[in-house]
């Protein structure tokens, strides 16, 4: 038991800093939102420069199919280290994708342009288009690696995982079967 919970511990660890790379990967992958900055009656305006633009909807995108890749290659990953499974490496890579999706989430949105859009606008003047903050819109994204991480462990174990001895296949009757009516 001490040898699982210590591949547990091991797993978190290594999936919850694997969401930095998450988190990298979405930062410049995802599409930017184009904003301008304007002035209205001495005080400044920011609009979306496409308003029926679909970029932040691929930011959100972006994110989720990261996600899920990086959910079937951790599971793999698991799975290949540790064939057996066991419920303390489940709960570990749902726990470490989980922590990990935070981790992307939040280190993203700390490496994409500034939150204050307001200063960012009159920085880059007025008329000219400036990249949004990198926001997640869906946080139910947050769930794409845990789940797609467990769905795909799941699925490898119960088509690839070494089988438990039938109890009985191998002993004998205990006792004679019964008799029919007649016999």
């Amino acid at each position: 038991m001490k040898t699982e919970l210590r591949q547990a511990a091991v797993v978190t660890v290594l999936l919850t800093v694997c969401g930095a790379l998450l988190g990298v990967l979405w930062w410049r992958l995802a599409p930017s939102v184009p904003l301008v900055g304007d002035v209205v009656d001495k005080s400044w305006v920011v609009y979306l420069k496409d308003s029926e633009g679909e970029q932040a909807v691929g930011v959100d995108g972006t994110f989720t199919l990261l996600a899920l890749a990086f959910g079937v290659v951790s599971a793999l990953a698991v799975f290949l280290v540790r064939r057996r499974g066991g419920v303390p490496l489940v709960v570990a890579l749902g726990v470490g994708a989980l922590l990990g999706s935070l981790l992307a989430w939040r280190l993203g949105v700390w490496l994409g342009p500034t939150g204050d859009v307001l200063a960012h606008a009159r920085q880059a003047g007025k008329g000219v288009t400036f990249p949004a903050p990198l926001k997640l819109g869906a946080k139910g994204a947050l769930l794409a690696w845990p789940l797609s991480g467990l769905l795909v462990h799941l699925g490898l174990t119960a088509l690839f995982a070494p089988r438990d001895p039938e109890p009985y296949a191998y002993e004998p009757y205990l006792q004679s079967p019964p008799q029919g009516p007649g016999e």
